[in-house]
């Protein structure tokens, strides 16, 4: 029995507005007031992290403020970057890094991604690492092979105790946005051999320690199936994430019971 506390995380993406980025803000912490046991990041788009930590802390719903992306060094000469003192600044405590659409978008190499992990966990920021596979890659074979050096290469020089501030996202990539979602069975066992990675690379305790979640289409239909799997530890959302309805409903499915007690 798993006895990690889990995580949900809201990656609002490029959306929303000054206005609707506010609303949802407080329309998830409001259906959240009675905080149920389970960790809850918005990740919203720079512009308006100030607003939103505003609210946040007004509604006082313990939701964490996540920002979406950093750059990997400190305040300098680096024209439309955004480096982790100004984030903690905004009042951000954890940030995204090596998303897929980072990656395969904008271009991110690994070592890049390392490098924004580290500088981010030095600067006192929690990371949520997200890895997965292309359909390419799964559709050849290489799902386990990807995941394995996403992981490995984004961890590296990481130590022990670091691995307290960082949580692992496996979103497969052809499954973000698709409507298309990996099967619990599936997913369980991509989970299962990143714990593996993990353990390789530190040992059984910091593995059994490490919050691992599934990101890709996940949708209040599914997402009690999915986060009842053994190494399943929640999920950062994507499109669901914009509906403060739809979202709260797969906060709580991390919970049946707490989903139960809101009804």
């Amino acid at each position: 029995m798993k006895n990690r506390k889990p995580f949900v995380g809201g990656n609002w993406k490029m959306n929303t507005g000054l206005l609707s980025a506010g609303a949802l803000a407080r329309g998830v912490a409001g259906d959240l007031a009675d905080r149920p046991p389970v960790d809850v990041a918005i990740f919203p788009p720079f512009p308006y992290l100030l607003s939103v930590a505003s609210i946040l802390r007004e509604r006082g719903a313990g939701i964490l403020l996540g920002a979406q992306d950093l750059y990997h060094r400190p305040n300098g000469a680096f024209t439309g970057e955004v480096s982790a003192e100004m984030l903690r600044d905004c009042g951000v405590r954890t940030v995204l890094v090596g998303h897929s659409e980072r990656r395969h978008l904008i271009g991110e190499t690994d070592e890049l991604i390392n490098n924004k992990v580290s500088h981010a966990l030095e600067s006192g920021l929690e990371v949520v690492l997200c890895v997965g596979e292309t359909l390419a890659q799964r559709q050849a074979g290489q799902t386990d092979s990807v995941n394995q050096r996403q992981v490995t290469l984004g961890l590296e020089g990481v130590g022990p105790e670091q691995m307290q501030q960082v949580i692992i996202a496996y979103e497969p990539v052809w499954a973000i946005g698709t409507g298309h979602t990996s099967t619990p069975h599936d997913a369980q066992d991509a989970h299962a051999k990143i714990r593996g990675v993990v353990q390789a690379m530190f040992d059984a305790e910091v593995a059994a320690g490490t919050r691992i979640v599934y990101g890709g289409s996940v949708k209040s239909s599914n997402a009690m199936d999915l986060f009842a799997q053994p190494d399943i530890d929640g999920g950062l959302i994507g499109g669901a994430s914009l509906d403060a309805i739809e979202f709260v409903k797969i906060v709580r499915a991390t919970c049946p019971d707490s989903a139960r007690r809101a009804r």
